[in-house]
């Protein structure tokens, strides 16, 4: 998949999801108010958290796709890092204000206060939502995937913790309908244990893209797998100095490889093309590849 239509679909699932989000939300939100649903206010405060975070995906997976020019020599993949680390600090706080908001409720309780019977029209907009938002998550990771673009996969599961919020207020909402007065602390217990869910998912996306940002090595697994690559490649005496790291959904290598001294300046830089040619094979024609030739001396090796 060429760089220009990977941006075209990154662009066209978010604008989906955007639409989804700004009709669920607003659905929400009435829902919450006119069926007095303190859980579906949260929930479609939620759901307002991922209309932010799309216009985020927008705006920063254009600027991603873009080729390298003069100011970004090694592309703008860094961008859509920097888009996947801001959805998963948006999915942190949403996740942390949501268990604050049912400890909060869970104490009242005990102290005595009686919560709200929410309306059925909150449930109905709750069970909508899960329908709705699992199958955009689905979408989603699915175009994520094809396109490799970890700002689109990040967004996807913003989709799926919007779904697993709602699971939790249908539950609480239709505990406190069906079960009476005293059930009705369900609906902030079922809120916190969905907020757990997200706050682990914000950290699971979150990290990568820290470490990223913070030009970490890539996995053992990968940086073994290009040595096996480099060795692979006739010529190839030696290779050291191996250096990687992540540029959005691309990679960067830069390694020192020894070849036989008395080889030519042509033979020498044949060798060290086949070595790019064969990484990029692997890992993809935009991976970013530097191989520095050095002469093979036998008896200092």
């Amino acid at each position: 998949m060429t760089t220009e239509n990977r941006t075209i679909a990154a662009k066209r699932i978010t604008f989906i999801g955007l639409g989804v989000n700004i009709i669920l939300t607003t659905a929400k939100l009435l829902a919450g108010i006119y069926g007095k649903s303190a859980a579906m206010l949260a929930d479609g405060t939620h759901s307002l958290s991922d209309i932010i975070t799309d216009f985020i995906v927008i705006a920063f997976v254009g600027i991603a796709g873009k080729e390298s020019d003069h100011d970004h020599q090694y592309g703008h993949g860094k961008y859509e890092t920097f888009a996947t680390m801001l959805i998963s600090f948006a999915l942190m706080i949403v996740g942390i204000g949501i268990f604050w908001e049912g400890l909060s409720s869970v104490y009242n309780v005990f102290m005595g206060k009686t919560l709200d019977k929410p309306g059925m029209v909150a449930l109905y907009a709750a069970l909508i939502s899960v329908v709705s938002k699992e199958i955009l998550y689905r979408y989603t990771v699915i175009v994520g995937e094809r396109t490799n673009n970890q700002a689109v996969k990040a967004n996807a599961w913003h989709h799926r913790s919007d779904a697993f919020s709602s699971i939790g207020t249908s539950l609480g909402i239709g505990g406190a309908i069906f079960f009476g007065e005293n059930w009705r602390v369900l609906d902030p217990i079922a809120g916190m244990v969905v907020s757990v869910f997200i706050m682990k998912v914000a950290f699971e996306l979150g990290l990568p893209s820290i470490k990223e940002l913070l030009e970490t090595a890539l996995p053992e697994e990968i940086k073994t797998e290009i040595g096996r690559i480099i060795n692979s490649q006739n010529g190839v005496r030696h290779f050291h100095r191996l250096k990687t790291r992540q540029i959005g959904s691309s990679l960067a290598i830069e390694v020192h490889v020894k070849v036989d001294k008395d080889l030519t300046v042509e033979e020498s830089h044949n060798i060290a093309t086949a070595v790019e040619d064969a990484l990029r094979s692997r890992f993809g024609k935009q991976t970013h590849v530097g191989v520095h030739i050095e002469p093979f001396y036998k008896y200092l090796e």
